[in-house]
């Protein structure tokens, strides 16, 4: 008899691909935007350096040397010297310290301001606190923000502290407009449905369940708005109205004023950290928006 010949099975293992994260769909997204990915690199520098600015900083801040006053840029003074012989390098290094935070806690205080009252009047559209929230933000809005500013730091002790309250409290009415149109279009969806079918409470329905959805766009107006207030702050200190010890970047910009045509490093140096920060803050934001829309396309 012929022997049949022998059939062997064959198994194959299917690899089925890793899931990817949110945070890593996000950063593979980010990474597509070059700039962004610079100008990130370049935010992460300028913190550590007001992070480690005595570390750094050749001078102190506030030392003068008389006989060097009004040195251009060279090898001992790269940015030059001013008036008084004080080292702008690095007055511009420990000047990061103040425009840097006060950027970040503007924000941040615009930010909490912002969605609070934009979350709460979206959630209740149409009704008597919808109408009071929206008529405060209007007219919170309709002031002048340069001469709001100028006339409660005018009043205010001059100080870091109040500086940032006073540019964040006055910069939130859009932020918080914006996001009444993301509640306006979440409040109907079928989740937010169940959500009060379950039982939830109002402010766990506005806080925890539509806010989260709505984080995408509001992180984005957050990084732009660090660079606002980073504007602003340097504005005041321009005009004169800014913290004069430790200095900030208008600070040391205001001191050069006089001089523009005799010491042009004076302004010019710190204008252009103030000018690429803030370029930086935007492409970010840039990236951000094109790595946080789920509409993104490649």
């Amino acid at each position: 008899m012929e022997r049949k010949p022998e059939v062997t099975a064959v198994t194959t293992e299917v690899v089925m691909p890793k899931e990817e994260t949110y945070l890593s769909m996000v950063w593979r997204r980010f990474k597509r935007h070059k700039l962004a990915v610079v100008s990130l690199v370049i935010l992460v520098l300028l913190y550590l350096m007001a992070i480690f600015a005595p570390y750094l900083a050749p001078y102190h801040y506030s030392e003068m040397q008389l006989d060097k006053a009004l040195q251009p840029p060279s090898a001992e003074h790269l940015f030059g010297t001013d008036r008084i012989g004080s080292d702008i390098l690095s007055r511009i290094i420990w000047g990061s310290r103040i425009s840097l935070s006060v950027g970040f806690v503007a924000a941040g205080i615009a930010l909490t301001l912002g969605t609070i009252i934009g979350s709460i009047s979206g959630y209740f559209a149409g009704t008597v606190i919808d109408d009071i929230l929206m008529r405060f933000t209007e007219t919170v809005a309709a002031f002048p923000v340069m001469f709001l500013l100028l006339t409660v730091i005018a009043i205010l002790p001059r100080s870091t502290l109040n500086i940032m309250v006073v540019i964040g409290a006055t910069s939130w009415p859009n932020l918080a407009r914006m996001v009444r149109g993301q509640f306006l279009s979440l409040r109907e969806l079928d989740y937010v449905e169940a959500a009060k079918a379950l039982g939830a409470t109002d402010m766990r329905i506005v806080f925890v369940h539509i806010l989260l959805n709505s984080m995408a766009p509001i992180i984005v107006s957050a990084t732009l708005r660090i660079g606002g207030a980073i504007l602003a702050e340097s504005g005041l200190a321009f005009l004169g109205l800014g913290v004069v010890s430790p200095p900030s970047w208008g600070t040391i910009i205001n001191a050069g004023r006089p001089l523009l045509r005799q010491a042009p490093w004076i302004m010019g140096f710190p204008g252009l950290f103030i000018f690429v920060t803030v370029l930086a803050f935007n492409y970010v934001g840039d990236g951000l928006r094109d790595a946080l829309d789920p509409r993104a396309t490649r």
